[in-house]
């Protein structure tokens, strides 16, 4: 019983670590699946194919080679000179990817709970540092608790949307996109939220080291992200064009559903976009603290403060300019990871845990 505990907090941390500002928004899934029309479903199922393949190979290659980050397993994959370099490119990347799910709680608080934009900014980094005191088990527990409530409550919107007279029928929608952009936007979508995972899930592999844990934890995971993204499709799809208008699409649709409600899920999604930006601090501070060996809580106000100057620019124009791009660029990781079958010994000295 323990056993399947365990690997269904790996499943939620991977989850977590995923379901980010985009995700929880609406933003990523208009942007990735539902404006190429009926077309959308299809392209999840590829998308999710590839989060249970990839995500399980990173965990269990991490346990395997016991890496102490993200640049240990990018050494396997490249070589230790080229793997230095890609991973001092995923560092400007993270950065940039963190910077998104910070505007994405600014947004939240000016576009749903009428407070200033800067306010959110403010709020979420003061709390995110103070959360960040608590290393792993901290990000295990709370993603353990609002995992499963986004699940729920997504599930409760969809069903609610689509019981609902639908005002444009975009499911049968034809796309009106290039089918190269189309059939492209998966492997971008996977290749993205794959490679910018790596600063959690490499750490989560080494701690954990179980292999079937992990395994498991990867197929619950990687199934529970496509289930979560065909969710969001629906009920997206069920109010566009319209709907592609809001900052926060699925807050726009929560509207529908009363006050109350609303702000029920509002506070999810702002607990969704909070949990992903904490732990990719996380995993950065840990990247940063093996390189410099400056103090961490340093090196996480540091992070912070360079992702509030980002944010300035505002969630939608950081959100669309730089997540295709940032997948683009995460194409060769995918497919140098996907080929990888070398699977060593695992060494036998503990993993590294982040210093007080």
């Amino acid at each position: 019983m323990k056993h399947w505990a365990r690997s269904i907090q790996v499943a939620l941390v991977f989850i977590g670590t995923v379901v980010g500002a985009g995700f929880a928004s609406g933003r990523e899934v208009l942007q990735f699946f539902t404006r190429f029309g009926y077309w959308g479903p299809y392209l999840i199922i590829v998308s999710t194919m590839f989060f249970v393949w990839i995500g399980a190979k990173v965990m269990l290659l991490s346990a395997k080679l016991n890496a102490r980050s993200y640049e240990d397993l990018n050494k396997h994959l490249f070589g230790d000179s080229a793997g230095r370099w890609v991973s001092h490119m995923m560092l400007i990347v993270l950065l940039g990817v963190n910077a998104v799910m910070l505007a994405g709680a600014g947004s939240v608080f000016s576009e749903h709970l009428n407070l200033s934009y800067q306010t959110g900014l403010i709020v979420t980094m003061f709390a995110c540092f103070l959360l960040l005191r608590k290393g792993m088990n901290a990000i295990l527990t709370i993603n353990t608790f609002v995992v499963p409530l986004m699940i729920g409550f997504s599930a409760f919107l969809v069903f609610e949307m689509l019981r609902q007279p639908l005002p444009d029928q975009w499911f049968r929608a034809p796309n009106e996109q290039s089918a190269w952009a189309a059939w492209l936007s998966p492997f971008l979508y996977a290749a993205f939220n794959l490679s910018m995972s790596q600063a959690v899930l490499v750490p989560l592999g080494s701690t954990i080291g179980d292999i079937k844990i992990l395994r498991k934890g990867a197929w619950m995971g990687g199934i529970g992200i496509g289930a979560l993204l065909l969710a969001a499709h629906f009920a997206l799809s069920s109010r566009m064009p319209g709907i592609a208008e809001f900052d926060i699409p699925m807050g726009g649709l929560a509207m529908e559903l009363g006050t109350w409600l609303h702000w029920v899920y509002v506070f999810l999604i702002f607990m969704e976009i909070f949990t992903t930006l904490v732990a990719d601090i996380y995993g950065l501070t840990l990247q940063l603290h093996e390189r410099t060996k400056a103090s961490p809580w340093m090196l996480t106000a540091i992070l912070l403060l360079l992702c509030f100057l980002a944010g300035q620019f505002g969630f939608g124009t950081l959100l669309s300019t730089l997540y295709p791009m940032f997948g683009l660029l995460s194409l060769g990781w995918l497919f140098l990871i996907g080929r990888d079958n070398a699977l060593p010994a695992r060494p036998s000295q503990p993993p590294p845990k982040l210093p007080a």
